[in-house]
């Protein structure tokens, strides 16, 4: 109880004695004044108590409106904490992924220099020979030969433009790039026909639903291009002759045999490489450099 409840009460039972003696020592008016001051009294106690019941119901709602914020501020930091832990995970795979994709790119670059090192000589002596007939198979210049484009757009468009046939052979085709754009002195034509013709190969002999994953990295000078299905695949016999002209595997099918051969024409023409490996039964993997200028 409060001071002010303890006097009003006090002042209250005062005014009521006074009152009850007063019917038989004191005048009517007086006795009025008294009950007057008995009811004030009873009144402001009453609306003491009646104020001091309205802080403390105001006072708990608003500790259960602390609860409730404090809560959902708890539940907020938990969310963060998840979201931060997820984010920091994600990069952590990101990292890993970027580390094993370099690893694999060292591989792709000294089987690169193995390759030119096993081909020297029979490049040398077939190079006169066979130049004539890649310059034909190169499609017509229609852009800036020397051009600085992005390759990795490019591999986009290939796919886009392929999506339709893709989807009906069941062959679900990705890029895997650490770069957002990686930039090419070449015509961005005949990289689009590149793409493209190796594209339509997978698309045609996989012979079931899979996927083919375009891997494009850079390693100093040199953009090196993997794409790899998850096909049948070719025997190694086979595999090294699928870049000739008019060459049918044992798992021909209708065509021309022309579509490698025009890619190998295209990357020769910008100076780089290109072999093909193919474990049969894990796929065919085509792999390419190509020199940025």
């Amino acid at each position: 109880m409060t001071k002010n409840q303890k006097i009003s009460l006090v002042a209250a039972c005062i005014f009521y004695v006074l009152t009850i003696v007063g019917f038989f020592f004191f005048s009517l008016t007086l006795i009025v004044l008294l009950f007057l001051g008995f009811s004030l009294s009873i009144a402001y106690f009453s609306m003491q108590c009646y104020q001091r019941h309205n802080d403390y119901t105001g006072a708990e709602h608003l500790q259960q409106e602390i609860g409730m914020l404090t809560a959902e501020k708890e539940q907020l930091s938990k969310d963060y904490e998840t979201l931060v832990s997820e984010k920091d995970k994600a990069i952590e795979e990101s990292n890993q992924r970027a580390d094993e994709l370099e690893k694999e790119l060292e591989v792709v670059k000294a089987d690169f220099e193995k390759y030119k090192e096993e081909n020297k000589e029979n490049s040398d002596k077939n190079a006169a020979s066979v130049k004539n007939e890649f310059e034909s198979l190169l499609p017509p210049e229609e852009d800036d030969d020397a051009a600085n484009v992005d390759i990795i757009e490019i591999a986009r468009r290939a796919i886009k433009e392929l999506e339709e046939a893709a989807h009906k052979a069941g062959l679900r085709v990705n890029i895997s790039s650490a770069s957002d754009k990686l930039m090419v002195h070449a015509s961005a034509k005949r990289l689009l026909i590149m793409f493209r013709n190796i594209i339509d190969n997978s698309i045609k002999y996989m012979q079931k639903e899979g996927t083919l994953v375009i891997t494009i990295s850079a390693i100093e000078d040199d953009i090196f291009i993997v794409l790899k299905d998850t096909g049948k695949g070719l025997p190694e016999n086979e595999t090294k002759h699928i870049f000739e002209l008019n060459y049918q595997g044992s798992n021909r099918i209708s065509g021309n045999g022309l579509g490698l051969t025009q890619a190998k024409a295209i990357v020769e023409h910008y100076g780089g490489t290109i072999y093909a490996r193919s474990p049969q039964g894990n796929g065919m993997g085509i792999y390419i450099q190509l020199p940025t200028t």
